[in-house]
């Protein structure tokens, strides 16, 4: 078996771009890591729990954790898989900073050889009515513990509003942050993603130069969400928003 030419990579992207799905795909694979969102702040005591290590100080991110992330994200052939949101990056950076140290570089130290892959959605509003809803019922992803205190979705066009406007911040920081960098990312688009799961997958893990083991699948482990009652809010608020 070949040895892949980087050892980690990091799918960037926003909430609701289907990050999960590919995330599951790829873990799938056996040979792209496992990844998942280890550098959220809100996960990372539930992660120091579950690997029985200090929790990070000030709930900042530091070596300790990510040999520990490593550890845990890493598939036998040395590749490790994370996904990163715009938000949770420079609290990464901000964890393992070093003056004068190139954002790349500070990631390489850590990370090894890096690898990216730039997940975005092209409808926009729909992302933000599928955030919208998320963060009103607390419902993220089926088999996952519901938080409590959600509500019952209902339709909010200033929210809707709101999170079309942080989708498009965070996604002008990636281009802005990969340009500064002179990284250029494997680009996935969540249309493409849901109309063809297995071929979107097989495509990152071609760019990847990862080979699926013969006695392997990718499996699909997350389905579209998506109902009647986001197409009518999707809608709803396309038809009131300024040209």
């Amino acid at each position: 078996m070949t040895s892949p030419d980087f050892d980690s990579y990091l799918i960037c992207a926003t909430p609701r771009s289907g990050s999960t799905l590919l995330c599951g795909l790829l873990d799938s694979s056996g040979v792209a890591g496992h990844p998942a969102s280890y550098f959220n702040r809100k996960s990372l005591d539930d992660y120091a729990d579950e690997w029985r290590i200090a929790r990070p100080r000030d709930g900042r991110i530091d070596e300790a954790f990510v040999r520990a992330a490593l550890t845990a994200g890493r598939t036998p052939n040395g590749v490790f898989g994370g996904r990163i949101m715009a938000e949770t990056l420079p609290e990464l950076l901000n964890g393992l900073g070093a003056p004068g140290v190139a954002d790349v570089d500070l990631l390489s130290a850590q990370l090894g050889r890096l690898k990216f892959v730039h997940l975005r959605r092209c409808d926009v509003v729909a992302q933000a009515v599928s955030y919208a809803r998320s963060l009103q019922t607390h419902f993220w992803h089926p088999g996952e513990a519901v938080a409590p205190g959600g509500q019952d979705p209902h339709y909010d066009e200033e929210l809707i509003g709101r999170l079309v406007a942080t989708i498009e911040r965070s996604e002008a920081d990636w281009t802005t942050w990969f340009a500064a960098n002179g990284i250029v990312p494997c680009e996935v688009t969540y249309e493409e993603l849901a109309a063809d799961p297995l071929g979107t997958a097989q495509r990152v893990l071609d760019h990847l130069g990862l080979r699926v083991p013969p006695d392997r699948h990718l499996v699909v482990g997350h389905r579209r969400q998506a109902d009647q009652l986001n197409a009518d809010w999707i809608a709803k608020f396309k038809a009131h928003r300024p040209r």
